[in-house]
């Protein structure tokens, strides 16, 4: 196959971006996207579109980052068509009327029930845009520039599938953002640094939009002394290489038991000289740093640490290589471990055992985006007891099932998406509940003049404690749960009883 031609990237013209804004929230107030099959059709359409560019996607990333193939059709296009997949399978069901839990007896007559409203127009990037679409919404998508060929083939997928009424793609870098940002929206969904996602929540602000960031972190990997080194070598370095450790899930570090420290560092050389026996450079299954900024940045993160280099470390900036480097520092405070690397940096912090581990995680950064322990299960359970981050991966790096819910928390972001999540995201769960006429009898009790009212009313919808004034819990009878209707006095129930009796006559 001959090389694939991919244009350069245009931004967009900041007078249009106001124009293409205003065009798609006026579909939305047409209602064009609340119909389901209309929904259906897009996502169809765009899975054949990811499917005819997949080439493109391949070269794209090859040339913005020198990603693998294998890499991009896991992690980029194949995921996406799978998540295609899925959503059509279950949209049907997600978008029903949900029947709403756990109402008291009095209110079941009113029907309540939860409606899955779309927002109205969104501003995101492509990941996100399949649940937007799915949830009914307009969208606005804004790749990132610094991926400039990928930007340029997600724009073409998305005017070759979507209504251009319904989805607009803006290309452009800070001034274009800003143009965007200076918009209303409904929901903006950011993927990103922390740096970028505090403006874009103080964008937001003033509107009252709601924000999903998803940010990343500083993400630790704590090994116990009960962990088996090969495996945490040969994970844990998996999780660097997979775009040369661009990846927001991917260890910040390890925290790793003194004890097991000479033999996960010698599991970390077998298993780089398995993964790449000629060294990663040589390596088609190696990528590249995004950048020059990014590369410099990781350059310093190595140059001002103390620690000393155990593995990798070689450098060319010309060709934005930076090999695998394993590293092992003496202290918390190292530029290795107080930075987000995002890239393919693995510093290794000897511990004395769990407790330390976990204080030095803490201190760190609280709220990674993800957490990587290894050992037994009574190891890694106090690891979780004890820590907090938006996912986990026990005895493993990076690994994300593609329809669980996937977020951050605190410093790494919030708000969730992935599978379902996708959907739930882009909604608005809208109470909804039908008074019949019928009822009015009863419900005349709540209309003025109040008098000798309150009695009847107290008897009828105070709910009695199941626990005492010590906050123990008060186990009733079967017998007087049954003659209650649910718990309480004898005479709440005979008021409960005389709604039930007034509903059926």
């Amino acid at each position: 196959m001959g090389a694939i031609d991919i244009p350069e990237l245009q931004f967009t013209p900041i007078e249009e971006i106001q124009e293409r804004v205003s065009r798609v929230k006026k579909t939305f107030l047409e209602h064009k996207t609340r119909d389901v099959e209309f929904r259906l059709v897009q996502l169809r359409k765009l899975y054949w579109a990811i499917k005819d560019h997949e080439q493109q996607i391949v070269e794209a990333l090859r040339s913005d980052l020198g990603k693998p193939q294998f890499e991009t059709e896991v992690s980029e296009s194949v995921w996406l068509e799978n998540d295609i997949v899925f959503i059509s399978k279950n949209l049907h069901k997600w978008v029903k009327d949900e029947k709403a839990d756990d109402i008291d007896l009095t209110f079941k007559f009113m029907n309540p029930k939860i409606r899955k409203d779309p927002l109205g127009t969104v501003l995101l990037t492509l990941g996100p845009v399949l649940g937007a679409i799915a949830a009914g919404n307009t969208v606005v998508i804004k790749p990132s520039e610094n991926a400039p060929k990928s930007a340029v083939v997600m724009q073409q997928i998305v005017e070759a599938a979507l209504d251009p009424s319904c989805y607009t793609i803006v290309q452009g870098a800070i001034p274009e953002t800003q143009a965007l940002l200076a918009e209303r929206w409904d929901k903006i969904f950011f993927t990103g640094g922390a740096t970028v996602g505090r403006i874009i929540a103080k964008a937001a602000a003033p509107h009252l939009t709601p924000v999903v960031l998803e940010l990343g972190g500083i993400n630790p990997a704590i090994i116990s002394k009960s962990a088996n080194p090969r495996l945490v070598a040969r994970r844990l370095l998996w999780g660097k290489l997979m775009n040369a450790g661009q990846v927001c899930t991917s260890q910040n570090y390890l925290l790793v038991d003194r004890s097991l420290v000479p033999a996960v560092v010698e599991e970390f050389k077998k298993a780089y000289k398995e993964f790449y026996p000629n060294g990663a450079k040589a390596s088609p299954d190696y990528a590249r740093i995004v950048n020059e900024g990014a590369f410099r940045r990781l350059k310093g993160m190595i140059d001002n640490s103390q620690g000393k280099i155990l593995m990798g470390g070689t450098m060319d900036e010309k060709d934005l290589f930076i090999e695998p480097t394993l590293v092992q520092v003496e202290s918390p405070d190292d530029s290795m471990l107080v930075q987000e690397s995002f890239g393919p940096l693995i510093p290794i912090l000897p511990v004395d055992n769990i407790d330390e581990a976990i204080n030095i995680a803490n201190s760190i950064q609280s709220t990674p985006l993800g957490l990587y322990p290894f050992g037994s299960k009574a190891d890694t359970e106090k690891i979780l007891s004890q820590t907090r981050s938006g996912g986990v991966s026990v005895n493993d790096a990076a690994l994300h099932i593609p329809t669980l819910p996937f977020g951050g928390v605190g410093e790494s972001g919030y708000g969730a998406y992935r599978g379902r999540a996708s959907f739930d995201v882009f909604v608005h769960r809208r109470p909804i509940t039908s008074s019949p006429g019928w009822l009015e009898s009863i419900l005349a009790i709540r209309y003025p003049p109040y008098a000798g009212k309150l009695a009847k009313f107290k008897a009828a919808s105070v709910s009695a404690p199941d626990f005492d004034r010590s906050g123990r819990k008060v186990h009733l009878g079967w017998l007087r749960y049954i003659l209650t209707l649910g718990g309480g006095s004898a005479k709440a129930g005979a008021g409960r009883a005389a709604v039930v009796a007034a509903g059926e006559s």
